[in-house]
């Protein structure tokens, strides 16, 4: 366990989209942000994609799986090397299943293998105790949250929206001393964001994404869609709740549309989804801020500031990173988890009560 002290410590995340591996130093004590150090991005190669969409939704022992465990573990190897002066690094790995309350949740990658390939200690496998004791394994980012609005010196209560392949949104209230006290965080899935987008630019299209929204800016929305969307279960279930990435076979609700209507529609579906989201909130948010790739899509933010009667803006109009917010998050919950500090509570998962998540590997 380490000592209360600051250290620098790398935190890494390979999200939903596919991208690649995201990486980020903080200095931290695992309570609070001391400052933030340098960041890498390793993308991944259109067969190392391949090898990643072919296995997901499949467990540990099924096909395809250790070949995903292989591109996820040498990606993340190979931009740890470009790293030096750290104490301590966290990997996410790849969710390629995600079943809380049944079969569990899976990460594809070994902390382990990276621990001894890297030579420092790593903290992993961040979802699986939350899981075992009935929380949603995520979001988990929420505690990092927390800290980010205690360092920017927010005064009231804030939303920090993340649109990577799903998003998620964390109600704060900085005012709160701790993370886990009661009524400090509220966290959840709000609903499918980038991946349906990217999918259907993908298969249909054969190009990697929509940049900036052009092509859905161009569409029209199909409303008896987003309408039937917006009847999803999912909506109704009070928070926190979680999804993989797979929610409602979006691709199927739009087959009948052109390109770039049924971007359009999927757009507006995100930022309905995100909506549906604020109504949970328990004070309405003084601002929201978006971090993920999704803050790149003027148009997808256009849609989403127009649902909502609060401003809407980069999490860079307070001075933070957007495209590294997630692999900053794991390098703080390592920290949390070498202290033996809680990464979790009730209501960021829904876990019964605040637990620390993670396991740490030595080389």
């Amino acid at each position: 366990m380490l000592k209360a002290e600051v250290q620098r410590v790398l935190g890494m995340m390979s999200g939903t989209s596919f991208d690649g591996v995201d990486a980020a130093v903080i200095e931290t004590d695992g309570e609070r942000i001391a400052g933030f150090g340098p960041t890498a991005f390793r993308p991944y190669s259109e067969a190392e994609r391949a090898v990643l969409r072919a296995a997901m939704g499949r467990w540990p022992g099924e096909p395809g799986v250790e070949e995903a465990a292989e591109v996820v573990e040498t990606a993340h190897a190979q931009v740890m090397a470009g790293f030096t002066d750290i104490a301590l690094a966290g990997f996410h790995g790849q969710t390629l299943a995600h079943e809380p309350g049944g079969r569990g949740t899976h990460q594809a990658g070994s902390g382990a293998v990276l621990a001894l390939v890297w030579g420092g200690p790593v903290v992993w496998d961040f979802r699986s105790s939350d899981v075992q004791l009935g929380g949603q394994g995520a979001p988990l980012a929420p505690f990092y949250h927390f800290a980010l609005a205690r360092h920017i010196g927010a005064e009231a209560p804030l939303v920090f929206l993340n649109l990577g392949g799903v998003g998620n949104m964390t109600w704060v209230d900085p005012r709160k001393a701790r993370p886990e006290d009661e009524g400090a965080l509220l966290a959840f899935d709000t609903g499918p964001a980038n991946a349906p987008l990217d999918d259907l630019c993908h298969a249909r299209l054969g190009i990697a994404r929509d940049e900036g929204g052009a092509l859905a800016a161009r569409g029209r929305i199909d409303q008896k869609v987003v309408e039937a969307f917006l009847q999803e279960p999912f909506f109704f279930r009070m928070p926190p709740k979680s999804l993989d990435r797979g929610f409602g076979g979006m691709a199927a609700r739009v087959a009948h549309l052109a390109e770039a209507d049924a971007l359009a529609t999927l757009t507006e579906c995100a930022a309905a989804a995100v909506a549906e989201g604020i109504g949970f909130c328990p004070v309405p948010p003084e601002r929201v801020l978006v971090g993920g790739g999704g803050r790149h899509n003027a148009h997808l933010m256009h849609a989403i500031a127009a649902h909502l009667p609060c401003p809407v803006a980069p999490v860079e109009a307070v001075g933070l990173d957007g495209d590294m917010i997630e692999a900053q998050a794991f390098a703080y919950l390592a920290m949390r988890v070498a202290r033996g500090l809680p990464t979790s509570c009730p209501s960021t998962t829904g876990v019964a009560a605040a637990v620390g998540g993670g396991q740490m590997s030595a080389p």
